[in-house]
């Protein structure tokens, strides 16, 4: 009988956040979870930063502006925290829908006031978290709000159909990326892209997504979910200034553009235009990734690791590491008792003894 594949449906979600807004973004993606297990859907793909939002005002607000440290501000107080109750939502969501999900969000350090990741979270169908994708690099504006992520997290993550991934926007055009995910054989990667690229790119952000995804399927032999964004109305409203930018925005061309793409870098399923908001559907068999394998397999034959190897790095280096005894800080000290003050001090007898041996000692030295 021999080993199977099954037979699975994949989903690849194009939809605007309600911005900058976390639990209303939250509720539309629980929603668009339950619409994607209802139609049949066993794994399902967010655009990049899909809660709550995209830092989309820096092609439009200069930086240091009042503007866009406000938007800032907002896109901070609106981030999630992992784990969390808003991951919690999406793990009942998933649950629910019986689906895999992988999310995009802007994810913020617990307990500190600052510091975001962009990331892709991975949300198993028993509503188990199996692990996050940090964007290594920021793009363009979001360097202004976003640091680099862990490489940790640039690997693939185990399910029942297989080793799965992720990487976000210009990630997926990465060679060494796909390198690593090719080495690890994914079967489905979602490639995660954000509402629109900035005016004036030397290609339409379809036409970029597409020449990177398709790229990951076939130097990875696997299937992709590029799932990306889409502009609202109210976005709009919020974030263009001039005619040029409401046009820009408002370009059906230049915004939107998911697609699902088979391991031969065959495009089976849209792609989507930025007016449309809606989720793609594609039935695959995943033992359509051992035949492209037997083509080009880049994690195992057709590949020379005695002549090329790439390390990655899975360390996750700290600001500050504490040593020596204190390392709770001041603040956790145990409270002074009359026990250990007892044990402590010295009796009259010794203190003097103690003394004269000072004394003898610095005499010596003279």
């Amino acid at each position: 009988m021999g080993d199977t594949y099954p037979k699975i449906r994949l989903a690849a979600v194009q939809a605007a956040p309600v911005f900058l807004d976390r639990e209303a973004t939250l509720e539309k993606a629980c929603a668009l979870i339950k619409e994607a297990g209802e139609g049949g859907a066993d794994f399902v793909g967010f655009p990049e930063n899909f809660i709550p939002g995209h830092p989309l005002w820096y092609y439009f607000e200069p930086a240091p502006g009042k503007r866009a440290m406000d938007l800032a501000v907002e896109l901070y107080k609106n981030s999630v925290e992992i784990p969390g109750p808003h991951v919690d939502r999406l793990c009942q969501a998933a649950a629910e829908a019986g689906v895999h999900v992988v999310m995009g969000l802007t994810e913020k350090k617990p307990n500190q006031t600052g510091t975001m990741y962009n990331t892709q979270l991975f949300i198993g169908p028993q509503g188990q978290i199996l692990g996050k994708h940090q964007k290594l690099v920021p793009t363009i504006g979001e360097k202004l709000v976003h640091t680099g992520g862990s490489g940790s997290g640039m690997r693939t993550f185990p399910t029942e159909f297989g080793p799965v991934s992720g990487m976000i926007c210009g990630e997926n055009s990465n060679p060494l990326g796909v390198a690593v995910l090719a080495a690890e054989y994914t079967r489905i990667h979602v490639a995660a892209w954000p509402n629109h690229f900035m005016p004036d790119h030397w290609a339409s952000m379809q036409q970029s997504i597409l020449i990177a995804s398709r790229n990951v399927a076939y130097a990875c032999k696997s299937f992709v979910i590029a799932a990306a964004g889409t502009v609202s109305p109210e976005m709009v409203d919020l974030l263009a200034k001039t005619d040029f930018d409401r046009e820009f925005l408002t370009d059906p061309k230049k915004t939107g553009g998911s697609a699902i793409i088979d391991p031969t870098g065959n495009i089976i399923a849209g792609p989507l235009d930025g007016d449309v908001e809606g989720i793609l559907y594609a039935d695959v068999d995943l033992e359509q990734t051992i035949r492209d394998h037997l083509v080009h397999d880049f994690g195992g034959y057709y590949n020379r690791p005695d002549q090329l190897r790439l390390i990655v790095n899975d360390a996750d280096n700290a600001l500050l590491e504490r040593v020596g005894g204190n390392q709770a800080g001041w603040w956790n000290r145990p409270t002074s008792t009359p026990e250990a003050d007892s044990a402590l001090a010295l009796t009259d007898e010794q203190l003097a003894g103690a003394l004269e041996q000072i004394d003898d000692a610095q005499l010596t030295s003279s």
